[in-house]
């Protein structure tokens, strides 16, 4: 069933997309937290077919202090003057994007679903597109106890040389960790790979890094022109693998 909801929030009300599985029952939950172009069919196609697998997913509007979904219009995404001034818009969103609400934030977003009757008790899943895989990282690194699993396709800014940044925080992680790289990233460097790589190893963490060769950033992201269609069915073989092994029903 897909469904339009409202969150509350400490700060207010996030729109969000929820999904669940036909027929009833009790799913481990799953949140998908967006790339910069926020709310659109595109996520809700792949929250459903998240959902298709057993699982309660809630897309939620990140951006929802600045203004409620649609963030941008379709063409924006697939026309290159368009797709930038749509990033000079969202910009400024991204950057009120603090760790500390992405937190809370999660949390909320954690505890809408562990109130519904149709989400299993326990510890669920995360997975984060571009700027929603760093934040997916900071927050099952910030609530270990309410993920098993986190999964982190094309994100950038994982890796910076500030005293904060979302790879020196790994070793609070108890989630088994995919991580799916874009090729030629400016955000994501092979050395940040490297660094992000080194910093899971010695935090213990159970992780797959893999590179996406000839994948360019977005490359999940059907709806627009950064789209690779080998990649992105690669992403969803890894996504699944992981969440059946780290959430069996």
């Amino acid at each position: 069933m897909q469904q339009q909801v409202d969150v509350t929030t400490a700060d207010g009300t996030a729109d969000a997309y929820l999904v669940t599985p036909d027929g009833g029952g009790s799913f481990r939950p799953v949140l998908l937290f967006m790339d910069a172009f926020g709310l659109r069919p595109q996520i809700m196609e792949m929250a459903s077919r998240i959902a298709e697998r057993g699982y309660a997913v809630l897309a939620p509007n990140l951006f929802y202090r600045s203004r409620r979904s649609p963030l941008v219009e379709l063409d924006e995404l697939v026309d290159e003057q368009k797709r930038g001034a749509a990033f000079g818009r969202l910009m400024p969103m991204m950057r009120e994007l603090t760790a500390e609400r992405v937190i809370a934030d999660a949390r909320a977003y954690l505890d809408f679903l562990a109130a519904r009757p149709d989400v299993a008790a326990g510890p669920g899943g995360i997975v984060g597109y571009c700027m929603g895989g760093r934040n997916a990282l900071i927050a099952a690194s910030a609530l270990p106890d309410r993920f098993a699993a986190l999964a982190s396709f094309h994100a950038g800014r994982v890796v910076t040389e500030t005293p904060d940044s979302p790879h020196r925080a790994v070793g609070a992680l108890t989630a088994e960790v995919y991580f799916g790289h874009a090729d030629n990233d400016g955000s994501m460097t092979p050395e940040h790979v490297a660094a992000l790589e080194a910093a899971l190893t010695e935090a213990g963490v159970k992780h797959t890094s893999e590179l996406y060769e000839g994948a360019p950033h977005g490359f999940t992201m059907a709806d627009t022109a950064m789209h690779d269609a080998a990649a992105e069915q690669r992403h969803w073989q890894a996504l699944f693998t992981l969440l059946d092994r780290a959430l069996p029903a």
